[in-house]
């Protein structure tokens, strides 16, 4: 139980962290720029698991490489930037709908990678989790969908980019999951992922400051709000994602972060007063109580 617990918690964090996300986007902070001074404090912040670590990082085998690329340059680097573009490039509410397609990228992988078996009990709990998780969000899906032209939508160059950029996010964060799981199995702790997914991720990022003319210089508060989320998702959600996902199955671990949206949406209503409908609190609840199944009975 302890483990979809700090899954849970970690979606709590991440929630928070987009009350100072959102806005510093809206006042034309560029994503780009947000996320790589995420990733440079971060990698600087977690130097010291590195130096602990040196001997085992020294002597990594080519495959671990491989991994680190996997969740740092695809799942935190790659897949932030493509989600974020194809925002700007077709229905924000197609995004969010397709993005629903994550949590069954990474149980494929995680039967693929680590060999997990998927059983049917499991499968039959897992159909109300991704149900609750579409419920949740049904607000920012449905209205935006039905004015949407579908048949000029999927002949539009420009929208058929940002389908194939939803979907580079969908297969990098779904991938993430599994290659996360597999170097807590090869024997690396928390803070040294951490640190190997935040390098890579600032490694792949880099090609991004000639390209989308990054600029360092900016006000105290910017760089003020950027540290708040560093330690909040970045420091304590991803510690507690990684301490999660060492207790419990990849399949597992991708429905539980399901719960992002309905934490989003809880924190919306506490913090806004952006009030639940019950058709949102129902979803919320058929999400928390079948990845809750799934990890009491051990499927």
């Amino acid at each position: 139980m302890k483990g979809i617990l700090l899954i849970f918690a970690a979606c709590a964090l991440w929630a928070i962290d987009t009350l100072i996300r959102y806005p510093l986007l809206g006042e034309g902070v560029p994503a780009t720029k947000i996320v790589l001074t995420e990733h440079l404090l971060l990698t600087i912040i977690f130097l010291w698991a590195a130096f602990k670590g040196r001997k085992k990082i020294w002597s990594m085998q080519v495959g671990h490489i491989s991994y680190f690329i996997v969740i740092g340059g695809l799942g935190s680097a790659l897949g932030t930037l493509s989600f974020t573009k194809a925002f700007t490039m077709i229905n924000p509410s197609l995004v969010i709908l397709l993005q629903k397609l994550q949590p069954l990228v990474a149980i494929t992988l995680a039967r693929i990678v680590l060999k997990e078996r998927i059983k049917k009990e499991f499968l039959l709990w897992a159909v109300p989790c991704l149900i609750g998780g579409l419920m949740v969000s049904y607000k920012e899906v449905f209205p935006g969908l039905s004015d949407m032209d579908f048949g000029k939508a999927f002949s539009n160059p420009k929208a058929l980019t940002g389908i194939g950029l939803t979907f580079v996010a969908i297969i990098s964060w779904g991938a993430s999951t599994p290659f996360g799981k597999k170097l807590s199995k090869e024997g690396y702790n928390e803070t040294e992922i951490m640190f190997g997914r935040f390098a890579m991720g600032l490694l792949c990022l880099l090609p991004f400051i000639s390209m989308d003319e990054v600029s360092f210089s900016n006000s105290p508060a910017v760089w003020g709000k950027i540290s708040g989320m560093v330690l909040l998702s970045g420091v304590a959600g991803m510690w507690l994602y990684y301490h999660g996902l060492k207790k419990l199955s990849a399949r597992l671990c991708a429905l539980a972060e399901m719960a992002f949206p309905f934490f989003a949406v809880l924190v919306n209503w506490v913090v806004l007063d952006a009030k639940l409908d019950p058709l949102q609190l129902m979803g919320g609840a058929l999400l928390l109580l079948g990845s809750t199944m799934i990890q009491i009975k051990h499927y």
